[in-house]
């Protein structure tokens, strides 16, 4: 990229939204974080990215509540602004309140940062922007990076913008300060934030995070929480979570009662926080067992890899009937591309060919991997084609040594679930078929029984895991990555009592219950002896969690 293209005016260019992450904060939510963050008059209250105003307003309004008068507020509020169109917008609703414009400063977050080294705050409020860093103009991104490295940290090109908002601005707090901010409930679940957890617990006393039961932002599938941090308290330290189900209910919340609420230990790990949706007792059974010795992970029983990535779908993955028109038929490979395509627990040769007959797109164009004038007149018929389309051009097809080509495409031994709906499983492959992107394909250890192995992961135990190793980011779906796959604790049936084939017929059924209740009694109770208690209390967790997921839809 050229040099110009890193000046300050190309901020400017940026579509508002996609820099802002771009959704502005409901006033609900901004009168509910100044009135639990703002508790008395003597404050300096920051907004790292205050856009239009409304934290602004919101913070102005809540000095006023508590009996700061209006010819004293200069000086309390200090917002920041990267787009000028938006700062002017804050500028004005200052204004309505005689607050001159020095009250917003139109700059980038982190440059105004590093040019008042010596500012601080008593409170910090705001909705920062949920974007990747790789979306943010360089000249910011290289400063964010460099602050929070100065701070002890170490962010990657994963992280999303929120996370240094949040870092750097709660470095700016004095002592007894208070962070009031609205955060992507990724936060909780994904592995990038996981530094940010423990800077988190370890920086600040206690930890409240309101969650929400319905989507709050209707555009968008973003589920988030609001994140309420205390440097120093005099009550109980650690972590709360607070459930309401909606904007509606937050406004008649008693922050008084919020305040009292009990709060459980918050561990300084790298560990997810959707653990702290549970009770003390279910969080303890869960680091109980976590390292039990009866228990392996996953991924000592298989290899999770991604499915294979053909560049552009709409191109290589054709039905039968595309297929046999072009006369490509012979120069296809059998996939699956959706989690739903799976009725069982095995995938057969009677599977495939009803999703080919329902006219699913079952099959790849894999052409043989030789130059284009050596191909099949029908193979360069359809390449052809797929160039006057313009799909060689794509940055998956055009860096390749034949655009044509699909690499990695393999037969696993099994499938699991990239995206989850009402359960997650594993499904032993019996057929010549692969899977795209959308599906992780499993190599099973030499040494196990892959059947045992999809069996034994459709337990209480695994569930509950599963429900925290994965993440959910609005509308019902548990995602996972190959390595989380590994990641989850797998207890191994070791006899053959459990049969495979009935086991499948319950799951095409839809009889997800009886199964449990059935690997449940012969795996966990009868040949690893955990209590009938301990096994009702895993089935409740991934209940807990699961409805919680699936409530989002």
């Amino acid at each position: 990229m050229k040099n110009n293209a890193m000046k300050p005016i190309m901020v400017e260019d940026i579509d508002s939204r996609k820099l802002r992450g771009g959704y502005y904060t409901p006033q609900p939510i901004a009168d509910f974080i100044c009135k639990w963050a703002i508790t008395e008059p003597a404050v300096r209250v920051l907004e790292p990215s205050c856009g239009d105003g409304n934290f602004v307003e919101a913070v102005i309004q809540r000095l006023l509540e508590i009996g700061v008068p209006e010819n004293e507020l200069f000086g309390r509020i200090k917002g920041v602004e990267l787009l000028a169109v938006e700062a002017q917008k804050s500028k004005a609703r200052a204004a309505n309140y005689g607050l001159n414009s020095t009250t917003i400063t139109n700059a980038d977050f982190f440059s105004f940062l590093a040019a008042n080294p010596a500012e601080r705050f008593d409170v910090v409020v705001g909705n920062p922007p949920f974007i990747r860093y790789q979306n943010f103009p360089e000249e910011h991104r290289s400063l964010a990076i460099q602050m929070m490295q100065e701070m002890g940290l170490n962010p990657n090109k994963l992280t999303n913008i929120w996370v240094p908002f949040l870092v750097l601005s709660a470095g700016r707090l004095n002592p007894g300060g208070k962070l009031g901010m609205v955060i992507p409930a990724e936060l909780f679940q994904v592995k990038y934030a996981a530094e940010t957890r423990v800077f988190l617990s370890r920086f600040f006393e206690r930890v409240t995070i309101v969650t929400f039961k319905k989507l709050v932002f209707k555009d968008i599938q973003q589920e988030v929480v609001l994140l309420l941090c205390e440097k120093e308290v005099a009550g109980a330290k650690g972590i709360r979570v607070v459930e309401v189900t909606s904007m509606e209910e937050l406004e008649t919340l008693d922050i008084a009662a919020v305040q009292n609420g009990d709060v459980k230990v918050l561990e300084h790990d790298t560990e997810k926080w959707t653990k702290y949706f549970l009770d003390e007792a279910e969080i303890h059974l869960l680091r109980r067992f976590k390292t039990d010795p009866r228990i392996q992970l996953a991924g000592e029983l298989m290899i999770t890899n991604v499915g294979l990535v053909t560049g552009i779908n709409e191109f290589f993955m054709i039905t039968q009937q595309t297929a046999e028109q072009w006369g490509i038929l012979p120069y296809t490979k059998r996939v699956v591309s959706r989690s739903a395509h799976f009725r069982g627990i095995k995938f057969t040769e009677q599977d495939f060919l009803e999703n080919a007959a329902a006219e699913i797109d079952s099959f790849l164009f894999l052409p043989p991997d030789e130059d284009f004038d050596k191909l099949p007149p029908a193979c360069q018929a359809y390449i052809r084609y797929g160039e006057s389309k313009g799909y060689h051009k794509g940055y998956k097809c055009r860096i390749r040594k034949r655009w044509y080509i699909t690499p990695s495409v393999y037969e696993p031994g099994g499938f699991a679930l990239r995206q989850v709906g009402d359960y997650p499983k594993l499904i032993v492959n019996e057929t010549n078929a692969s899977s795209t992107d959308t599906i992780h394909r499993l190599r099973f250890r030499p040494e196990v029984d892959s059947k045992k192995v999809v069996l034994s992961f459709l337990n209480s135990l695994t569930f509950a895991f599963s429900e925290i190793t994965g993440r959910s980011y609005g509308g019902g779906v548990l995602t996972f990555e190959p390595t989380e796959i590994g990641e989850i604790p797998l207890p191994l049936l070791t006899h053959d009592r459990v049969d495979f084939e009935q086991v499948d017929a319950l799951i095409r059924e839809r009889r997800i219950m009886e199964v449990m209740n059935l690997i449940d009694r012969e795996l966990l109770i009868k040949q690893l002896k955990f209590t009938t208690a301990e096994v009702k209390q895993f089935r409740s967790i991934w209940k807990k969690l699961s409805g919680r997921r699936l409530n989002r839809k």
